[in-house]
């Protein structure tokens, strides 16, 4: 499987971002709501303004039996571990993805074929119940409804108009150029950085350091090299976000205008008042449950957020029809209603104009930054999933961090428009009135999901998965690991952070 590379390469990143230098506005006052009550941060604060603003709207679960989901999601995750990032299966049943199939859910598979040569998984339960995840080449892999062997879309094949070469020069190829480290670079405490990082039990997968964009660290795992795609998860957000802010610099879509839902142009639907900044706010206010919810409770249900990936569903339908559980802009909660949303505005948006949807992101935004590995899934019925289903090398993940470095412009080209940057990495007034400073738009501010690095924002995914940016620094770090490691990795990056930190010049 081969051996560790290295060039320097250092931290995992992100895991409690701090300090964004643009103040978010206030919550905008709303006739005939009660007076806000500014939480204090508490879980019992966060409940009294949320009932305070909660709506007369009924709350309907997911259908279905949890464990047939969580199996679904298992045979997607393998089928993505081992048809997409190459790993051996049982690497792979036992060390990824845990978030839509619980580690312990899965001993009650009784059953499992990975079919080499159909490029599909079958996980079969104790009731008889046969849950499958089909490969479909640049699309990555589906988990399918119950009883299908294809998905209800043909898939395409990606064309890039990217050169495969290495001799062209990162960032748009590959070459690295070896040369000495910027002058006040501390080498010893970027070395000792990375060794942190690949500490045993950790099970980081790779790691890549950026200063002034260009790559000055860089280790990768057994068996994982710069084209490797690993498993990302909600660092997909983040690319959701920026393909949106794509389309709004196309001139197709603006930040404060109402979200054109199709399902919500009806007279009387109050959804119609939810904003694109709203959405991309995490602050839609739909009814969506989440596993994050502070008063999330399992009894009620299989949540939304994650029937949104395993439901096997139009997931686009399903979150476009979930009520208003609050008027928008008031509280905010990390639902995936509101990611699966956005990718809905940029199908409409795309296919709106005659173009292929599936093609949009590589033509509009990965030939431009070089991007070549990344893979993004979808449903059955062809709706982008990159809420988390989505998979790309370290180095892929580094230049979208550093597009952002660069205030949403590359190569002399403004891809995001001029504010936008901005936005993403300011405090969302909803969260501000819960005292939770944290969250931005679609990009994380701080908090646990997000390395501590001062002055930086960045993309989080579950099982510590990390792309941070501190512009003071000019610094991007990339850290993506196999999900079983996250509980060691997490103890360990404070520390990683620290010592990268502690090897740059001061900012």
């Amino acid at each position: 499987m081969g051996s560790h590379r290295n060039r320097l390469s250092v931290l995992a990143l992100i895991a409690g971002l701090a300090g964004c230098a643009v103040v978010a506005p206030p919550v905008e006052e709303s006739v005939g709501l009660p007076p806000i009550v500014v939480s204090d941060g508490t879980a019992a604060t966060l409940l009294e303004r949320a009932s305070q603003l909660e709506l007369d709207t009924e709350y309907v679960a997911p259908p279905g039996v949890a464990l047939h989901h969580h199996t679904a999601g298992f045979a997607k995750t393998l089928c993505s571990g081992v048809f997409v990032t190459g790993l051996d299966e049982a690497f792979a049943a036992e060390s990824i993805g845990y978030f839509t199939s619980p580690i312990d859910e899965r001993d009650a598979v009784v059953a499992r074929v990975v079919d080499r040569d159909a490029k599909m998984v079958h996980l079969t339960l104790e009731d008889g119940v046969v849950r499958s995840a089909k490969y479909l080449g640049d699309l990555g892999c589906v988990a399918l409804p119950i009883g299908e062997s294809a998905p209800f879309y043909e898939p395409i094949d990606i064309q890039s108009n990217l050169q495969e070469t290495d001799a062209m020069p990162w960032p748009i190829g590959q070459a690295v150029a070896d040369v000495p480290l910027p002058a006040g670079v501390d080498a010893v405490k970027l070395t000792e950085a990375l060794d942190t990082a690949f500490s045993a039990g950790a099970m980081t997968a790779a790691f890549v350091v950026t200063y002034r964009g260009e790559i000055i660290a860089e280790r990768y795992g057994e068996g994982i090299d710069r084209d490797t795609a690993l498993e990302s998860w909600s660092m997909g957000k983040s690319l959701s976000a920026t393909l949106l802010g794509v389309l709004m610099q196309q001139g197709v879509y603006q930040l404060d205008q109402a979200a054109p839902i199709p399902e919500w142009q009806t007279d009387g639907d109050a959804r119609a008042e939810i904003t694109i900044r709203n959405i991309l706010n995490m602050s839609s206010g739909l009814r969506c449950r989440a596993p994050q919810d502070p008063d999330f409770d399992a009894a009620a249900g299989y949540p939304d957020h994650l029937y949104l990936y395993t439901g096997t569903i139009n997931s686009f339908q399903w979150a476009a029809t979930r009520p208003q559980q609050w008027p928008p802009n008031r509280v905010g909660r990390y639902r995936n209603c509101d990611p699966v949303l956005t990718n809905y505005l940029i199908r409409l948006a795309v296919e709106g104009r005659g173009e292929t949807y599936h093609q949009f992101p590589q033509s509009a935004l990965f030939d431009k930054l070089g991007i070549r590995t990344m893979v993004m899934e979808t449903d059955p019925y062809g709706n982008f999933l990159t809420q988390g289903y989505e998979l790309a090398s370290a180095r892929d993940w580094a230049r979208l961090g550093n597009l952002y470095l660069n205030g949403g412009v590359w190569a002399g080209e403004r891809i995001l428009p001029q504010n936008f940057v901005d936005f993403v990495s300011t405090l969302a007034p909803a969260w501000d009135a819960d005292a939770r400073p944290i969250y931005g738009g679609f990009f994380w501010l701080a908090g646990p999901p997000v390395m501590s690095m001062t002055g930086g924002y960045g993309m989080a995914g579950a099982g510590g998965q990390h792309t941070v940016i501190v512009p003071s620094r000019e610094l991007v770090v990339v850290r993506l690991g196999h999900y079983r490691g996250a509980p060691v990795w997490s103890q360990l990056a404070p520390r990683v952070s620290e010592l990268l930190l502690e090897a740059l010049p001061a900012g």
